[in-house]
């Protein structure tokens, strides 16, 4: 994936399935949204993403979801996007007023979207190559 193998303890980090269209296209949308550079990406299938999940006990080829590591805490699902949006410039950050709504009904929702997503959007053969200017926001596999 980057250039930088090293995650950077100051900054989130969002794990993606890099193969999903969808997924590609929600970095992309983040890192639009993130002027201050707060988050790095790497994608599931990444060694760097096995070797976090496996500290929280998690299997990647299980895992059907965004994660989203905070000070060494996992947000999952829509928990992950709702802590994303909180912290994108614009209005996103509204998002966040969802948080009211029962996790087993946001899940659901999100558990559609995320079951159907190579049908409903496609999948690449491999994962985001980011451009030069970006390579510093996403760890190596």
């Amino acid at each position: 994936m980057g250039a930088n193998s090293k995650i950077d303890q100051s900054k989130d980090l969002i794990l993606f399935d890099g193969v999903c269209n969808l997924c590609n296209g929600a970095v992309k949308f983040v890192i639009k949204r993130d002027p201050g550079a707060i988050f790095q990406f790497a994608s599931l299938q990444s060694s760097i993403a096995r070797d976090i999940l496996s500290r929280y006990e998690i299997s990647s080829d299980k895992l059907d979801s965004i994660v989203l590591v905070r000070h060494s805490r996992l947000y999952v699902k829509s928990d992950a996007i709702l802590e994303i949006a909180g912290d994108l410039s614009g209005f996103w950050a509204v998002l966040k007023v969802f948080r009211f709504l029962p996790k087993g009904l946001r899940d659901s929702a999100y558990d559609l979207i995320a079951g159907n997503r190579y049908k409903w959007f496609g999948k690449n053969d491999s994962c985001l190559i980011p451009t030069k200017e970006l390579q510093y926001r996403f760890l190596d596999s």
